[in-house]
């Protein structure tokens, strides 16, 4: 009975923040070795993507980076991020491998682009205006998704918690954008959980 008790309190806890995100513990799957795209898979564009520092680069034409290990329904996701000053990109989850602009949710990345919708709006969803980090910053964005209940968290801080009524999009890949030729981003610790 305590340890039933304890695996509650240790998912609650976990689901609502309160413990680290540390990769290889409890879960979390590292995503990206620090030197190869291992495991990614540009839609189009792949030249779009480099590593460079132990980063994943997105700079060059449109471009979206999957990773095509395992699918996420039930997930978190979370990286290091920093944009340049006038850079678009996201953090797509639930995303079907497509060329084009993907069908799936996004959690935004864009500090100053001249598209107001800035980093942690759940993209068409839940928009947010405010600039919640400077470009050429490194912050940390985290996805968490379980049924149509979603929330993101920029540097610790929860910015969204939605429940999507449509249920719109219920499983596919998680994935990175390169938005433009004027856009410049940098990934780096991605990680992912799944939850079902």
């Amino acid at each position: 009975m305590r340890a039933t008790v304890a695996a509650v309190f240790l998912m609650s806890a976990l689901w609502l923040g309160a413990l680290p995100a540390a990769a290889g513990e409890a879960g979390w799957i590292n995503m990206f070795d620090g030197k190869t795209l291992d495991g990614w898979k540009a839609n189009e564009h792949p030249e779009s993507w480099t590593v460079k520092d132990g980063c994943i680069v997105g700079h060059g034409e449109r471009s979206h980076l999957f990773w095509m290990k395992r699918k996420c329904r039930d997930c978190e996701f979370q990286a290091e991020v920093k944009i340049s000053d006038g850079g678009n990109s996201g953090m797509y989850f639930r995303a079907q491998f497509m060329p084009g602009w993907p069908k799936g949710y996004e959690a935004q990345v864009n500090s100053t682009h001249k598209d107001w919708k800035r980093t942690g709006s759940l993209y068409n969803f839940v928009n947010i205006k405010e600039q919640l980090v400077p470009p050429n910053t490194w912050f940390t964005q985290h996805i968490i998704v379980k049924g149509n209940h979603i929330v993101i968290k920029v540097n610790g801080k929860k910015v969204v918690d939605y429940v999507d009524g449509k249920n719109t999009y219920t499983e596919g890949y998680l994935a990175l954008q390169q938005h433009d030729p004027g856009s410049t981003v940098w990934y780096r610790n991605l990680k992912m959980r799944p939850l079902d």
